[in-house]
């Protein structure tokens, strides 16, 4: 292999995944990897601490290149020594057929074995995955690559340079790899503290902004009566309507409910000690530390709960929806779920009062119904909402309500009044990213929902047992826990992944205790 920079023959970043197969399991293992060069998959693999890589790689050189032996000797034995010994072999077989692909199998398997550099021995061939890792991300399209992932890409490939000058700051006996996400989190932590920094102040300009808004509107309109004119401290009047207009005999169905909210101060809630609340969600949660913390980072500082639009991303059954939920309850908001793919734009922002199904729009019934400015509305599935135009697209209709300099003044078509509804927060789930058009994309805070492994069982226990004990309408002490053969038996058939399936394996087993004492 050359050292000399002007001979180095970078891996192809085009055409080099595998997409039959076995070594397919590689290439598709994650729906927001697809499209990377391979070598940047398996980066993101090890900093993500994924299971099976190496088989995964194995599987993918056994495709092109079937009975390699050093392919069968690295499967047996995966260390250093065979790991560089398949890679060379692979490097000459891709000069003597020409097949750009192996050189970046090659460097793949350089990546994945390398340990940690601590002498001079093999300084080119770290220097080699150094220069295949930056030139596969400048290839990469941002544009269909999501911020989140560049970032990570980014920290990899930076810790990787690091790796010769800071080889003392790492651990005996890690990879290279490992220790490229190490240090690549290290270098980049002032960086997001910087960040995080600079937009909470941002936002509190903004806040102080509305506030001085909301205060020069209410001292240039009029009020009806002394006690409108004075609004006690975390409390907002969400709806304003006339005595004339309360007195609208076409209104009457419509303010039926809601006569409660309207012309009426409504209470903020205001935020809990933030420790309890991550303590609370990290027992049933204790696989989404991470998602915890950037939730909960939004309320640093604030005396009443409101959180910036927040889209949890993550494979289906994961527990995306129950967290959203479980995080309005800790923090002490109603919470309003909305099925995506059931919704539209018409009927989430409101049905004009000239209609005989006059219905003022979602937000205002989630207030309603919670009796507080500030609940929290629930959009399940966000991507599968319809991108039909019949009755306006949802995705569209949420422009308005997300958006800080609209939702203040929402002008409800029902009520035919501006709604204050700028303290809701908004949580949506989604499987994917792709569908979902760019403008709503740039409105939410993204953050990827992991899935739970066989280790958090015992924690996940509990909150599932209660879940389908409310279902039943029974108090939780009417359920005892679950005895030794049953936790055997969800161990056996639960191994951690979608804990919609947990659930599924509680229930029957609870369902075969009820039908047991029912003989006995």
């Amino acid at each position: 292999m050359s050292t000399d920079d002007d001979d180095f023959d970078l891996p192809a970043v085009e055409g080099d995944a595998a997409s039959t197969g076995a070594a397919a399991d590689s290439s598709d293992c994650d729906e927001r990897l697809r499209g990377l060069p391979r070598i940047l998959r398996y980066a993101i693999l090890v900093s993500e601490q994924a299971g099976h890589i190496e088989e995964r790689l194995v599987a993918e050189i056994n495709e092109l290149c079937p009975g390699l032996a050093q392919n069968a000797v690295w499967a047996a034995t995966p260390d250093a020594t065979t790991g560089r010994a398949l890679a060379a072999e692979l490097d000459r077989m891709a000069v003597t057929q020409d097949t750009s692909v192996l050189r970046s199998l090659a460097d793949s398997v350089r990546l994945v074995c390398l340990p940690v550099p601590r002498d001079l021995a093999s300084f080119e061939e770290y220097r080699r995955v150094g220069k295949a890792l930056i030139e596969a991300f400048r290839k990469v399209d941002r544009e269909f690559v999501d911020q989140e992932l560049c970032s990570d890409i980014e920290e990899f490939v930076y810790g990787w340079a690091a790796l010769p000058a800071c080889t003392d700051l790492l651990g005996k006996g890690i990879t290279a790899a490992r220790g490229a996400t190490i240090l690549g989190a290290r270098m980049a932590e002032y960086r997001i503290a910087v960040a995080k920094a600079d937009l909470r102040r941002r936002l509190k300009e903004e806040e102080e902004h509305r506030e001085q808004d909301r205060a020069k509107e209410s001292t240039a309109k009029p009020q009806e009566t002394a006690a409108a004119e004075v609004t006690p401290e975390h409390h907002v009047v969400v709806a304003r309507l006339s005595k004339d207009e309360m007195k609208n005999t076409k209104l009457k169905d419509i303010l039926g409910p809601l006569k409660g909210v309207i012309n009426v101060a409504l209470p903020l809630v205001q935020a809990p000690p933030l420790h309890k609340v991550r303590n609370a969600l990290l027992a049933e949660f204790p696989y989404a530390a991470d998602v915890i913390d950037f939730a909960l980072a939004d309320l640093v500082g604030r005396t009443t709960v409101h959180l910036r639009p927040l889209l949890l991303v993550g494979d289906p059954g994961g527990g995306k929806t129950f967290f959203g939920r479980r995080l309005g309850e800790e923090l002490g908001l109603s919470v309003w779920r909305t099925d995506a793919s059931r919704a539209d734009g018409a009927a989430f922002g409101g049905t004009d009062r000239r209609w005989y199904s006059a219905e003022p729009c979602h937000p205002f019934l989630a207030i309603a119904q919670g009796k507080i400015a500030n609940p929290l509305i629930l959009i399940d599935e966000i991507e599968k909402a319809a991108s039909r135009n019949d009755y306006g697209r949802l995705w569209d209709c949420l422009l308005g309500f997300l958006e800080p300099e609209t939702n203040a003044r929402y002008p409800d078509p029902a009520l035919q009044t501006n709604l204050d509804l700028s303290r809701v927060s908004y949580v949506a789930t989604a499987n994917s990213l792709d569908p979902l058009p760019s403008p709503i994309r740039d409105r939410f805070r993204v953050v990827k929902f992991p899935k739970p492994t066989a280790n958090d069982l015992n924690a996940l226990l509990p909150a599932v047992i209660a879940d389908l004990a409310k279902e039943r309408g029974l108090d939780t002490s009417w359920v005892p826990p679950l005895d030794g053969a049953e936790y055997a038996a969800v161990a056996r058939n639960w191994r951690g992944g979608s804990v919609r399936r947990l659930r599924r394996i509680v229930e029957a087993i609870l369902r075969d205790r009820d039908a047991n004492a029912t003989r006995n």
